[in-house]
């Protein structure tokens, strides 16, 4: 984001610039001289004005390291709600018993980073005590209210939003049993100063949460409940489409509880914990990072369904083939730290996603629902 202090901070120096020009004119059109009689003026005469000190313009200060971390970590987070967004609100029949009623926004404070980044929060991103908005996903019932990133989470059904540290985890538990079965939550937001109501509709659909894994492994994790792409993995695709692809394998994964069905719930919650940390232990990724490659029926089981999550929430599906098989020869299973060394079955997968396209474009031609 541009920083205009800067520039608002020569507006001064250019003002003196001009004040100094227009003295030295008046001083010489009173002189006594005439125009081919004028000499050049003397230093320090007696009744000669001093001239006035050039002002020194107020240089911000440039950002800090961690500032620097925390708003390239906010834009890519955004790439990845607005990416998610479709899949989520289009899916819910698909997820199973992950679809419920959301707000469709995310909310910090400063106690949301670590101690050592609380400052640069503030500065950076411009977070205090209060939970503010920091993500709105595209299409929910936040999104469809008026709310914004930047807004403050003031108050929900006439009762206070938490403040200070804990926040995040106290106001989930104020917010759930009360999103559970309504049809519109009454809120007040802060905007500028001033106090805001909005009536939210909640949006059922997929609540698996979306977060980005600091590694620069071009890798991808899902846990049962959550999703998470690696920067190495953001900064490796070309496209949204691509990023879709992604996501929606592992979204397809937990819908069919395949961490819970291989056991590896905990291992994989434990990796994605260590990853959403700005600066996680390079340790945490090193080989399979305690997993095991997904077995292929599984694999391609999760990748008929993450078609069909494609197809429903409007992305270009004719692409996908292409994409794994560019993947399977740019990062092979030979690369421990890549995607493909957890998903190795490149042919069986292919081999089953191509029947499932077959599928969808059968379904979509006859204008039927597209279901598994």
């Amino acid at each position: 984001m541009p920083d205009q202090r800067t520039a608002a901070a020569r507006v001064p120096a250019q003002r003196w610039g001009r004040l100094t020009l227009a003295l030295t004119l008046l001083l010489g059109a009173c002189a006594t001289e005439t125009p081919t009689q004028q000499s050049a003026p003397q230093a320090n005469q007696p009744g000669t004005p001093a001239p006035a000190p050039a002002a020194t313009p107020a240089v911000a200060p440039p950002p800090s390291a961690e500032e620097t971390l925390l708003r390239s970590i906010a834009a890519q987070q955004d790439r990845l709600y607005r990416v998610s967004a479709p899949l989520i609100v289009n899916n819910a029949d698909l997820c199973r018993s992950h679809a419920r009623n959301l707000l469709g926004l995310t909310a910090k404070n400063r106690y949301s980073f670590s101690t050592d980044m609380a400052e640069a929060a503030r500065r950076a991103l411009g977070l205090g005590e209060q939970l503010q908005v920091t993500g709105v996903l595209p299409g929910g019932g936040a999104a469809r209210s008026g709310i914004r990133p930047g807004d403050i989470l003031v108050a929900v059904d006439d009762k206070p939003f938490p403040a200070g540290e804990n926040a995040e985890r106290q106001a989930g538990m104020l917010l759930s049993p009360m999103i559970t079965g309504k049809s519109s939550l009454k809120m007040t937001i802060s905007r500028n100063g001033a106090n805001l109501p909005v009536t939210v509709p909640p949006t059922y659909g997929c609540a698996y949460g979306i977060e980005l894994g600091n590694s620069d492994n071009v890798t991808a994790y899902s846990d049962g409940h959550r999703v998470l792409i690696t920067r190495g993995m953001l900064n490796t695709l070309s496209s949204d489409d691509e990023l879709a692809y992604v996501m929606a394998k592992e979204m397809a994964h937990n819908s069919l509880a395949h961490a819970n069905r291989l056991k590896i719930n905990a291992t994989a919650g434990g990796l994605i914990d260590k990853l959403v940390r700005l600066r996680p232990d390079p340790a945490a990724t090193s080989g399979l990072a305690g997993l095991r490659p997904m077995p292929q029926e599984l694999d391609a089981m999760a990748d008929k369904l993450s078609l069909y999550l494609l197809a429903r929430a409007g992305y270009n599906v004719d692409r996908v083939i292409p994409f794994w098989e560019r993947m399977a020869s740019q990062y092979p299973a030979t690369n421990q730290t890549a995607y493909t060394a957890l998903h190795p079955a490149t042919e069986y997968r292919l081999a089953a996603m191509k029947k499932a396209l077959a599928d969808i474009k059968t379904k979509m031609a006859a204008r039927k629902p597209l279901m598994p």
